[in-house]
């Protein structure tokens, strides 16, 4: 719940590495000794060696920013006639959620800005509530159960859902400490981003 350079840090890595220098040429009729041959076999190796160093720090900075943006992709949202939207992340293997059950659920809500108000995650325990019977607001419910070609999650699944404000806190916002809009945790008539984790059923 950066902008980029004309330079890459990679390309910039690169053009601050020093330029190999022309090998010299031995005079006419000259043949190389095995001493030279050895000499040069040497400074081959330790090219290698710089080539091998730099290759490996270059790729342990890039590829795990590659597989970080992978993670944190954008996920095309399907917008249903409500305005609710949605994008399965994980299709769950398990059972599908049904009104009216106990579930247990983990989320991260974010503005529209990206700023988190609110995360199971960071309490180490997932909400636990019925859902499809309003007493979480409704485009959870929509969104688990399912409905107006919205598929139900299933257990294990990972979703995002876009609400907009009338299936979210609306007029009123919330998290509010007075009157100014501006003291709301999720001010009013805010569209809001939950990325939903379907636990599974919870034991009553």
């Amino acid at each position: 719940m950066a902008t980029p350079t004309s330079t890459s840090p990679l390309s910039r890595l690169l053009l601050s590495l020093p330029k190999p220098k022309s090998a010299r040429q031995p005079p006419c009729g000259h043949h190389d000794t095995a001493a030279t041959k050895n000499r040069n076999a040497l400074v081959l190796s330790r090219r290698d060696a710089v080539a091998a160093v730099l290759s490996g720090a270059i790729l342990s900075r890039v590829l795990p920013a590659v597989a970080a943006e992978a993670a944190t992709g954008e996920c095309p949202l399907e917008v249903t006639p409500s305005g609710l939207g949605f994008c399965d992340r994980v299709v769950g293997t398990g059972p599908a959620a049904q009104q009216g059950q106990l579930i247990k659920a983990h989320y991260t809500g974010r503005l529209e800005d990206g700023t988190v108000f609110d995360s199971s995650y960071k309490r180490g325990k997932p909400l636990v509530f019925k859902v499809g019977v309003g007493e979480v607001i409704k485009g959870w419910d929509q969104g688990i159960v399912g409905g107006e070609g919205i598929p139900p999650m299933l257990a294990g699944g990972k979703r995002t859902l876009r609400l907009p404000p009338q299936l979210a806190y609306g007029e009123k916002g919330a998290g509010c400490r007075g009157w100014e809009p501006t003291s709301c945790v999720i001010p009013p008539n805010s569209t809001l981003l939950f990325d939903v984790e379907y636990v599974g059923r919870a034991i009553s």
